[in-house]
């Protein structure tokens, strides 16, 4: 598989413990190009995990969502910075104020200290919300209104990109430009259950919509032969770079 491909898929290390996140990262490190470690392996493991990761040549995208008052927030981001991670996010819900003064003291962290700088992502809209789930919660806006909404708040703030769903990627694109990044969850393969995950698509159609990269987890984890569904996904990927040989 060509390295851009592999650059572009994230499994997600949604286990409960460090030695079978571990065991996956050993299993799939070759083929993918980032691990996706979240709250509940975060929480169970703490940053050995992600030191493990890199142990193992894999880059790691820290998936914790930041959301609360700016300084908090930006303090908890110079500690993934330390980390050495490759991504981290927040949530573009938290504010402009707060995603602004998280990339003003990354950038002088990072500066000061000589270190690579994070992609900084914003969350938008999870992909298990729909419509309802807004509505509950006292948001009267559509998921296709928030999301570019959100996105270009983010952007205006200084993050790189975001977190969206793919059926979002083209609104995300029309408002964003080219040069933004989008991650996206609710990836489903053909051969894949869609499970919880509501606003989904495939690798393919993801990635020709403009997707930058795609996080994974489920249609590997639960496949017969999860190196097998791993090299699928790159051939999709492959396909909509049109990179194949």
């Amino acid at each position: 598989m060509r390295q851009e491909a592999r650059d572009r898929l994230i499994f997600a290390l949604d286990v409960a413990g460090f030695s079978a996140a571990e065991e996956w990262v050993e299993k799939l490190h070759k083929n993918v190009g980032l691990f996706k470690v979240g709250k509940q392996l975060f929480t169970r493991c703490g940053p050995e995990v992600v030191r493990m990761v890199q142990d193992h040549g894999g880059e790691v995208f820290l998936d914790l969502k930041y959301h609360d008052i700016p300084n908090t927030v930006a303090k908890a981001a110079i500690e993934a910075c330390k980390l050495g991670v490759k991504i981290f996010n927040v949530h573009a819900l938290g504010g402009s104020e707060m995603m602004r003064k998280t990339v003003e003291e990354v950038d002088n962290y990072c500066t000061s200290a000589g270190v690579n700088r994070p992609m900084m992502l914003a969350v938008t809209i999870l992909t298990s919300s729909t419509e309802e789930t807004l509505h509950e919660v006292g948001i009267d806006h559509t998921v296709a209104e928030m999301v570019p909404r959100l996105a270009k708040l983010a952007k205006d703030s200084g993050f790189d990109g975001v977190v969206a769903s793919p059926k979002e990627v083209a609104l995300v694109r029309e408002v964003c430009g080219a040069d933004f990044a989008i991650v996206t969850p609710g990836v489903r393969p053909t051969f894949a259950a869609l499970d919880d995950q509501k606003r989904v698509t495939t690798p393919t159609d993801a990635i020709a919509a403009g997707a930058t990269a795609l996080v994974v987890g489920r249609p590997i984890s639960a496949a017969s032969d999860p190196l097998e569904a791993a090299g699928k996904i790159l051939l999709e990927i492959e396909d909509a770079l049109g990179i194949n040989d």
